[in-house]
């Protein structure tokens, strides 16, 4: 299958719009992309053609926010976001402006939020188009609100977590004005919809520039209106005391283990218990977690249950004094298990339990080259084959026998049956 040219296929719905005597120009991110030597995910294609008239020059067209002057073209394979220049009315959700006007692309430049993402591009004539000084603010490494910093802050909120994706991914230095307008705007990230919060920290804290993104969130105030239950009074992050900074560095993470790691950052640093952040993630304390996660994040429930799964484990293996092969081996099997010894590492760098961690390294590596989930010698139908009656105690005797088979000490079925059968001589009569 021949592969699709996205840029090809923009630069035709340019031409298109052109040749029907309209202006057209790339917009946004795939310009700032261009401009950075980076590949661009989408093209964006803003156009003087109102809406209806770009309806009718392409066949296959979608009206996904027509009266914001957002058409979309889908052109060989590729879908292309068509917007009309515009400027916007007041913004009284702190999200969407409840009206448009559309306008000239100078006008539709000054509504955008950063300098770097109010570029746009001439594919025709390969030039840059800047009515806001994006190009010298890329040359600098500088995020730039356009115009009045805390009036973009606040017609749409979202761009105080956008500020702080753009600035860590791009290496950016978010300049003093901008700066200081999102420190004063942080306490009205609570208006913003838990999802859209949660899909903004997705992409600032699972990518390889995760550490710089953290430690805008903590320097411009920002985690704290998020989890204000967790916060209390703490503002500042203390590096030398962050799980967050020590997941991975340089390198992307899953957003479980992050957000875990945050969540245990935010409780630490805030709360008295320092020398004792297992204690976080005791059963009842991590059930607090999870529960706060999926409240302020809305998780998917699979990212729920591996970020429980995740504490679980950990807390397992920490809080048991020596634990055995088969405990090793069933934090091994989980899926999370990857994310689990991330953590663990993570623990042992802020210098909690280090030695503890250090020793249980090379058994976790020794482990992991023999079979850590073998087929249990032992299944309920063959106890019930036995001759006994399942029933709530069948949990207990299974995993006992599979416990001693992780451990080395059974080596075929008929020592499982007969290790069961000293557990439970005979059917329990409430089974």
């Amino acid at each position: 299958m021949p592969e699709i040219d996205a840029e090809k296929n923009a630069t035709t719905v340019v031409t298109t719009l052109r040749a029907a005597g309209h202006v057209a120009y790339f917009a946004g991110g795939c310009v700032r992309d261009r401009l950075l030597g980076l590949p661009a995910k989408d093209y964006d294609v803003a156009t003087d053609a109102p809406p209806d008239r770009v309806r009718q020059l392409f066949k296959k067209t979608q009206a996904v926010g027509a009266a914001f002057g957002v058409i979309l073209v889908r052109l060989g394979g590729t879908m292309i976001e068509v917007a009309t220049f515009r400027s916007d009315g007041a913004y009284e959700d702190g999200r969407r402006p409840e009206s448009v006007t559309f306008s000239t692309a100078e006008q539709d430049a000054q509504r955008r939020d950063f300098t770097i993402n109010g570029l746009f591009f001439d594919p025709i004539e390969s030039k840059v188009i800047d009515y806001v000084g994006g190009q010298a603010d890329l040359s600098a490494k500088v995020l730039r609100a356009i115009g009045d910093p805390t009036a973009r802050l606040m017609e749409d909120h979202l761009r105080l977590l956008r500020a702080v994706r753009f600035a860590a991914r791009f290496g950016l230095t978010i300049e003093p004005a901008t700066a200081a307008a999102m420190n004063a705007a942080s306490p009205l990230l609570p208006k913003i919809s838990a999802e859209r919060i949660a899909d903004e920290l997705r992409r600032i804290l699972t990518v390889p520039t995760h550490e710089a993104g953290y430690r805008l969130l903590w320097q411009h105030g920002l985690l704290r209106p998020i989890l204000p239950r967790l916060a209390g009074d703490n503002t500042r992050l203390d590096e030398h005391h962050s799980l967050l900074l020590r997941l991975e560095p340089g390198e992307a993470v899953a957003f479980p283990i992050a957000c875990l790691a945050m969540l245990l950052d935010v409780r630490w640093q805030a709360g008295e218990a320092r020398d004792d952040l297992v204690s976080y993630l005791a059963p009842a304390e991590a059930a607090k977690l999870v529960a706060l996660a999926r409240q302020t994040f809305r998780l998917s429930n699979d990212d729920l249950e591996t970020i429980a799964d995740i504490a679980r484990h950990v807390h397992g293996v920490l809080a048991t004094p020596s634990p055995d092969d088969a405990r090793l081996k069933r934090f091994l099997a989980r899926p999370s298990a990857d994310q689990a010894r991330q953590l663990l590492d993570a623990i042992a760098d802020v210098g909690t339990q280090t030695g503890r961690i250090e020793a249980l390294q090379p058994r976790f590596e020794k482990l992991s080259l023999g079979e850590v989930a073998p087929p249990p010698l032992l299944t309920g139908d063959t106890l019930i084959r036995a001759g006994y009656r399942p029933g709530v105690w069948f949990k207990h005797v299974l995993d006992a026998v599979y416990d001693a088979q992780l451990n080395g000490l059974l080596a075929d079925p008929d020592a499982a049956i007969a290790l069961a059968r000293q557990l439970a001589p005979s059917p329990p009569q409430n089974a």
